[in-house]
């Protein structure tokens, strides 16, 4: 536990031992990574401390935890460094300028019982050297963000302070301008529901276990909202610009780690947040008639969230502001907030307001059908991985699957509530099943274990075919040897009778070998997991058939695991990016694991997936006109 930080913490010792520059955003637009150079960090403790730091050529994980020992008075002996999925060791050359780094206890095992502990009011951070407000990162996307800071803190430098927001779940707080005009909106991810510093009574856990959500961790809802706004290209959605800060100011919460209670006081408090602009609007769509909504805004706002498994799309999150001068009251524009729930660590049952609404039944216009097409889920990963260095594989794996699912059924000609029908999860009584694209997932993966199965196999084959040949060899070699020398005394016939018997053993085996492949001739083999083919393609199984077992399977059955997914240690196994990596989350009801592939088990994956698109679309289609509206469990976060 992280003992007081005013008992042997001095204010001249730590700004001595990290002096140094702020780090300027660098200009060039890629963040080069430099090992030989110095980059600026920012460590947070898993209760919500922060630090900022300057990292010289030979600084390692072992000198940033002493730097943090001596700033806050922490144990680091049993710690990891973390950034998203990496586990950081000596080298610390993968870190780039601005990322932020997580220290998390490696050995801690706490109960539900055991109290998470936190800093008190009087553990307060030692200064760095930074700025009130610093944007973490470098894209040019942020440059509105940076105005946006300035604007803050000429603000706040004539004394108009921030103001504390009292609706959610988690910590949030309105910035201002010189005006006392709200600008931004500042969550940080200390403050998150169940982080240790939440405001609101939402504790007990450290940054880094399962949250709100179980694919979703504590304190990681912040960069998924900047990931949204990244993802919006050309502000398609109409997201707010969104980036990643850390900010020091006395209005944040810390919350007493005795009794539980709130602590403010006028000592700044430095935090890792996210910020984004705030946007007059009228109200939002819980208050409004859904029905004279734009069917464009709607469709853009659903492309987005399809992308991004939003699971947390609910009318409270869609702010609606009238157009001026429209003259009409239908006139409006939508804007959607609180992508904290977005990019799950698994495929999860998405949250859609939208999907009953008429505006998604309407077909896909030609521009939103040409943004779909130009859409690159591997080139968005590959931006992520560089803005935000700390967003975990699994994030990006659902980030393309879903997209890639998405440009196939538009192709195909699906409207938005078709997708969204088949990304959800249907409840029959209080039993759920999983979704349409999860048994899509399911059944790929079969075939995967499957293929691989046929592979080793037919390995066996070959070696035993080879190896009998040999003793073949060997057999006829001795033979020939003993026929020659007994060649003068045996009859013809004789030999003919030895000869006879070798001729015989390499005639089953040829007659074996012949049976085989009349039988594959007359009755072919039955398909990838011994179920029919549609008919639609070459070769593609029809997906309402062979997911029927899977179908009937329920998520509240115990023993039941999706196959392909190996348990271990209560953990599901799984690879990700980084040389060593951090425990995956829990099982939890997750039908499908996407990082329990390794990277060429993965994009085998993706080229087997789109070929159980097409039946799968079929299918929707054909059934949509006889199927009843499915019975959802509401999972939004809406309180």
């Amino acid at each position: 536990m992280y003992p007081d930080l005013d008992t042997c913490v001095h204010d001249e010792m730590v700004v001595a031992t990290f002096k140094g520059p702020p780090s300027e955003c660098c200009e060039n637009k890629k963040m080069e990574r430099k090992p030989s150079g110095r980059r600026r960090v920012f460590v947070q403790t898993d209760t919500g401390c922060v630090l900022g730091m300057e990292l010289d050529r030979c600084d390692n994980a072992h000198t940033v935890k002493r730097k943090l020992q001596v700033a806050f008075n922490v144990p680091t002996q049993e710690s990891s460094l973390t950034c998203g999925d990496m586990v950081l060791k000596n080298d610390l050359s993968v870190v780039r300028n601005d990322s932020p780094l997580l220290l998390t206890k490696t050995f801690l095992h706490r109960s539900s019982s055991t109290p998470c502990l936190s800093p008190t009011g009087r553990d307060l951070q030692q200064r760095d050297q930074g700025g009130p407000i610093e944007v973490i990162g470098c894209s040019d996307m942020f440059a509105e963000t940076k105005q946006l800071v300035k604007d803050i803190m000429k603000a706040i430098k004539v004394g108009i302070e921030p103001i504390p927001i009292h609706g959610g779940l988690g910590g949030a707080y309105f910035f201002r301008n010189s005006n006392g005009e709200n600008v931004a909106i500042v969550k940080p991810t200390d403050e998150e529901p169940y982080a240790p510093n939440n405001p609101k009574g939402f504790v007990g856990k450290t940054l880094g276990q399962p949250g709100l959500k179980r694919s979703v961790r504590v304190g990681e809802t912040g960069f998924r909202e900047v990931a949204a706004y990244l993802l919006d290209h050309d502000h398609f959605a109409n997201v707010p610009c969104t980036a990643l800060v850390k900010v020091r100011h006395s209005i944040f919460n810390v919350n007493d780690r005795v009794n539980g209670s709130m602590h403010h006081n006028k000592k700044q408090i430095s935090k890792i947040a996210s910020l984004q602009q705030f946007i007059p609007h009228d109200f939002d769509a819980s208050d409004h008639g859904t029905s004279s909504f734009p069917v464009a805004a709607v469709h853009r706002i659903g492309i987005l969230d399809v992308r991004i498994l939003n699971t947390d799309r609910h009318a409270g999150n869609l702010l609606v502001r009238k157009l001026e001068g429209s003259g009409r009251f239908d006139q409006v524009e939508l804007f959607p907030i609180d992508h904290g729930l977005c990019l799950p660590e698994s495929l999860e049952d998405p949250y859609f307001e939208w999907i009953h609404w008429p505006q998604a039944s309407i077909p896909f216009s030609d521009d939103e059908l040409d943004y779909i097409y130009n859409l690159d889920p591997f080139r968005d990963s590959d931006m992520l991985r560089m803005e935000l260095p700390m967003i975990r594989e699994a994030c990006l794996r659902v980030l393309v699957l879903c997209t890639i699912f998405l440009k196939e059924a538009a192709a195909f000609g699906l409207c938005l509530a078709e997708i969204g029908e088949m990304m959800s999860r249907e409840f029959q009584g209080h039993e759920e099943e999983p979704s349409e694209l999860e048994l899509i997932c399911i059944e790929t993966k079969k075939q995967l274990d499957q293929e691989e199965l046929f592979s080793f196999e037919a390995e066996v084959v070959d070696k035993d075919v080879i190896q009998f040949e040999l003793d073949c060899e060997y057999q006829d070699l001795n033979l020939n040897t003993k026929v020659e020398e007994k060649l003068s005394v045996m009859s013809p016939f004789q030999v003919g009778a030895r000869n006879g018997v070798v001729r015989n053993t390499l005639c089953k085996l040829e007659e074996s070998v012949m049976e085989e492949d009349e039988t594959g001739s007359e009755g072919e083999l039955p398909p990838l997991g011994g179920h029919e083919y549609n008919g639609v393609g070459n070769g593609v199984p029809n997906v309402s058939k062979l997911s029927l077992s899977v179908k009937n399977t329920r998520a509240g059955e115990k023993g039941w695991q999706p196959s392909g997914i190996k348990q271990k240690g209560g953990f599901l196994a799984g690879t990700s990016s980084g040389n060593t990596t951090v425990n995956d989350l829990p099982a939890s009801s997750s039908f499908v694991k996407l990082t329990d592939m390794d990277e060429d088990r993965w994009n085998q994956f993706l080229e087997n997936f789109p070929r159980l698109l097409i039946p799968a679309f079929f299918n929707c289609r054909q059934g949509n006109a006889s199927k009843k509206q499915r019975q959802r469990l509401g999972t939004s976060c809406q309180f």
